[in-house]
């Protein structure tokens, strides 16, 4: 497929802000989902943790089915985004409508909205490549796509727990959050061009064929190590924000209120992020987030006893760095579907997003299973006075194991062999 022709910058504008839907969902369960089963639900941190890494290993694996059914299809991607945009709704609510204690209830909801998420937001994030062609546009739309993001995420973080105390219950206040991103996917789906490739379908690689181009696409593997390490590190200090919050520093309402203001911080810290990659490349951009990311822990465990202003410096500075994890990542992977398909001819591309996807949720899994397990083995209890190996567990889960996280993302991205002008 030829590059596609530079897209209007309103076509631009509204498909980034589908990001902002996806996020509404996506932030929810990302910060609160783990909670609700261990504080709302009342189940063992093990069993949540467990529920967690079963949903998260479902999503990986419908990220790729998606993947495969999106490149092998004759139908737009847009087509798979409108139709599933009500149903993934009304799966979303489901999830966080679960009554106390029903586990088996909350399994099945979660790997029907993981499903059902997958479906849409696969052939959403492919279709970048048909909207940008060069690597420049590409980090302008990432940013784009991440200051809606971010947007939603401080939506959802700061306003959720209010939502809930308001309406009484998290179904309720889920219920909001659809009304709000259902009608903006019908909107995108409708409205934003879609430019389609012009090979025949029988020209396009079968799944095996395809798996075996991307495992020799040097610059995609790289790319997903970098990318499933810094998700993996980014999980363990957000998901850990509000247990330090409300055990570690008994301060139960800062714990929210920090979660929104990371989640501004990304949008502040995007564009300037987005400025950075376009100027100097994405890899670069990564590597000076990786930087960052890495010696904020290394500064914030020599505090003897850090307060709620020292953390929430710590964990906005982290959160500044994961926002440029986020632009580089999804700059570069379009980059990446383009250096494959230039050496084998061959162009393998939402099976590569699919694919991309799976080893993201497969390492957000593992952290979610990760908290879970290790606070049972600590002795964690809900709602309860923490010992001090719970206490430990928690501070240590938010500062070491990202920190180990990240010096592999380092040395991954320090293989990757797209620079700024390498397409070019």
């Amino acid at each position: 497929m030829t590059p596609p022709a530079p897209a209007s910058r309103t076509a631009l504008l509204l498909f980034g802000a589908g990001d902002f839907a996806f996020n509404l969902y996506w932030q929810a369960v990302n910060l609160y989902l783990l909670f609700f089963y261990i504080d709302t639900l009342r189940l063992a941190p093990a069993l949540a943790g467990t529920l967690f890494l079963v949903g998260a290993t479902w999503d990986g694996a419908a990220d790729f089915v998606a993947g495969v059914v999106a490149e092998r299809m004759r139908r737009p991607y847009r087509w798979l985004i409108g139709w599933g945009a009500v149903p993934l709704g009304l799966a979303f609510v489901a999830m966080f409508a679960v009554p106390v204690g029903g586990w088996a209830t909350a399994l099945a909801a979660q790997l029907g909205f993981r499903t059902l998420y997958a479906f849409t937001n696969i052939p959403y994030s492919a279709w970048t490549t048909r909207l940008a062609g060069t690597s420049a546009e590409r980090s302008l739309l990432a940013g784009l796509r991440m200051i809606f993001g971010a947007v939603a995420a401080t939506l959802v973080a700061g306003t959720l727990p209010g939502l809930v105390r308001t309406l009484g219950s998290y179904g309720a206040a889920s219920a909001l959050l659809a009304a709000l991103g259902v009608p903006l996917l019908l909107a995108i789906a409708w409205k934003v061009p879609e430019r389609r490739p012009s090979e025949d379908a029988a020209t396009r690689p079968a799944i095996g064929p395809a798996l075996v181009l991307l495992a020799r696409n040097r610059a995609f593997v790289a790319l997903n190590l970098a990318a499933a390490a810094g998700a993996a590190a980014a999980a363990l200090t957000t998901q850990s924000v509000l247990y330090f919050f409300r055990y570690v520093l008994a301060d139960d309402p800062a714990g929210p209120q920090a979660l929104a203001a990371m989640a501004f911080a990304s949008l502040v810290a995007t564009p300037l992020w987005t400025i950075a990659a376009r100027r100097a490349g994405a890899r670069a951009a990564w590597l000076a987030a990786c930087g960052l990311a890495l010696a904020l822990p290394a500064c914030f465990v020599l505090l003897p006893t850090p307060g709620v202003g020292a953390a929430t410096l710590f964990l906005l500075g982290m959160q500044i760095a994961f926002a440029g994890f986020g632009l580089a990542a999804w700059t570069l992977l379009p980059d990446s579907v383009d250096w494959g398909a230039a050496r084998s001819g061959v162009r393998v591309e939402a099976i590569a997003f699919g694919t991309f996807a799976l080893a993201q949720k497969a390492a957000l899994a593992a952290a979610g299973f990760a908290i879970g397990a290790i606070y049972q083995a600590s002795g964690f209890v809900a709602g309860a006075p923490q010992g001090a190996a719970s206490l430990a567990a928690i501070r240590w889960l938010m500062l070491a194991g990202p920190a180990v996280l990240l010096l592999g993302a380092l040395a991954a991205v320090l293989a990757l062999p797209l620079r700024r002008d390498t397409l070019a």
